[in-house]
């Protein structure tokens, strides 16, 4: 029952996911899926902000417990761009990449054009059995590259 689109799931379908995956159905995992799926490519501080807003009593470390839990389960998949924090998101179980904005950090998904896992196929495999291909690409969001972006943006360090 892999989630690979962001049509919001009720808590029940939040722990169906969670018993599909052999994990306890808690109020923590269910608060945290659901702040990802909202929140595609939110980071932890984002999604403990979240969680805490509906369950003031959660700690830091248990929604980054929670956050392991549910990537080594495969039910959110954990990315991590060079330089940047590590991000969150639901959209798994299909082949996809991600652009990342230079300038404000945005990052967007990317359908793979070419195929399935892994899409790229490298001239040596060294003799590793590949799983997949990471690919981002790096440029400017739409937001950044409008005309009157540069102004916005260096005008905000001032």
């Amino acid at each position: 029952m892999a989630h690979t689109d962001l049509v919001a799931f009720t808590s029940d379908e939040y722990a169906a996911l969670l018993r599909t995956a052999d994990l306890r159905v808690t109020r923590p995992r269910v608060a945290v899926l659901e702040a990802v799926e909202t929140n595609p490519h939110a980071d932890t501080e984002t999604v403990f902000g979240v969680v805490r807003s509906g369950l003031p009593e959660v700690s830091r470390q248990a929604v980054y417990d929670v956050l392991a839990a549910l990537t080594c389960a495969g039910l959110v998949r954990k990315i991590q761009p060079s330089g940047s924090v590590a991000r969150y998101e639901s959209r798994v179980g299909d082949n996809h990449h991600h652009a990342v904005c230079r300038s404000c950090g945005v990052i967007s998904d990317v359908d793979c054009a070419v195929g399935a896992t892994p899409c790229l196929t490298p001239s040596d495999y060294n003799g590793f059995v590949l799983e997949e291909a990471e690919v981002i690409y790096w440029g400017l969001c739409p937001d950044c590259a409008s005309p009157g972006a540069a102004s916005r943006v260096s005008g905000s360090h001032t």
